[in-house]
């Protein structure tokens, strides 16, 4: 499993008739996030490999509920996306050749809600002023797969060489009342159908992801790189707020010496949440969903207790983010109308594994 621990921290400046005004910087309270992960592997015979396995694939959100002392307070915005997936791997090995299908059944859940206080005018640091603006928790099942090759290149005279490519299938998943419920506050009433938020649907798809992989072993050393795209942009819900395709390239090493061995990795992505033309958007995707993760450095390692089990522990930093975005008229009070929000990014995780052979 993993212990994941992202530290974000929001600030919005509005620019009213006496000048601009910030309000403090409020740092999220959803710190802290476990993933789980478990699976089982069998060898059916010389080829053939089944399994079955459950595993965390997302977790992403901001708490600014307790939020106080300034005037609009993050809107007290709380945000919770959590997927898991369960999967039967088939795999199938002959010579070099290693090719593999897993059927996936995707569990969701999403939360949003916010204060509409500060948008109607009215203090949002007095409890009895807060108007919640949320569905309460909407749960779905999606189904997807996964499909991978691999091909080691050492029967044919290059020892250590294996070349691999995989496919993830978007799964669509819908969360009843979610995106419309959060929206609607903020749709123009003036463009009616014609506002291009009032198409915004409660699907929220999980985007399909393709890449490939290069490994080469060199005695006690292995070099590895890999790349993936992730189709944001085509993902129902994820295109409607405007996030770009992710492009990301992984480097890794290891070093092994009897039962030890060291793992070093750098990974960059692009961002996908990126600034677009409609404030309002600009709004909830760096206030309530901030994937703006780029640069990840990881360093771990696995030591084998015995034949058959072994331990395995990693850590990763994640660089702080910083991006601004334009909110100009998404929301109207005494002290003005519109501004700018920035949003800091930071993360460390900690994974540990425990493998059992029998």
């Amino acid at each position: 499993g993993t212990l994941f621990m992202p530290n974000i921290e929001t600030t919005i400046t509005g620019f009213g008739e006496e000048g601009p005004f910030t309000d403090p910087t409020f740092t999220s309270d959803a710190d802290i996030n476990m993933i789980p992960e478990v699976s089982i592997a069998h060898k059916i015979d010389d080829n053939w490999y089944i399994g079955v396995g459950m595993w965390g694939t997302a977790g992403l959100g901001v708490d600014y509920s307790k939020a106080r002392g300034g005037g609009m307070n993050n809107f007290n915005m709380v945000t919770n996306l959590q997927l898991l997936q369960f999967g039967v791997p088939i795999a199938y090995k002959t010579g070099g050749l290693s090719v593999a299908v897993t059927p996936i059944m995707q569990y969701g859940n999403l939360d949003i809600d916010y204060n509409l206080a500060a948008m109607q005018q009215l203090d949002p640091n007095d409890p009895d002023n807060r108007i919640g603006n949320g569905a309460g928790l909407a749960q779905d099942f999606g189904f997807g797969y996964n499909v991978g090759v691999a091909y080691d290149f050492t029967a044919n005279g290059v020892a250590g060489l294996t070349l691999g490519a995989q496919y993830k299938s978007a799964i669509e998943m819908n969360y009843d009342g979610q995106l419309t419920t959060a929206l609607k506050p903020f749709l123009d009433p003036q463009a009616g159908p014609l506002d291009p938020l009032s198409s915004v649907t409660d699907t929220l798809e999980q985007p399909e992801e393709y890449g490939v992989g290069i490994a080469y072993e060199m005695g006690q050393h292995t070099f590895a790189f890999d790349y993936k795209k992730i189709k944001w942009s085509s993902a129902k819900g994820y295109q409607d707020f405007g996030w770009d395709d992710s492009d990301v390239y992984a480097f890794g090493y290891a070093y092994t010496e009897n039962e030890w061995t060291v793992r070093l990795g750098y990974n960059h992505a692009d961002s996908a949440v990126v600034e677009g033309q409609d404030p309002r958007l600009n709004f909830f995707n760096l206030l309530g969903f901030p994937a703006t993760a780029e640069k990840h450095y990881t360093v771990g390692g696995s030591y084998e207790v015995t034949k058959a089990f072994s331990i395995d522990l990693a850590y990763l930093y994640l660089d702080n983010t910083n991006d601004t975005f334009d909110i100009s008229g998404v929301y109207q009070q005494p002290a003005g109308s519109g501004g700018l929000i920035s949003t800091d990014h930071e993360e460390n995780s900690v994974s540990f594994q425990l493998v059992y052979t029998f």
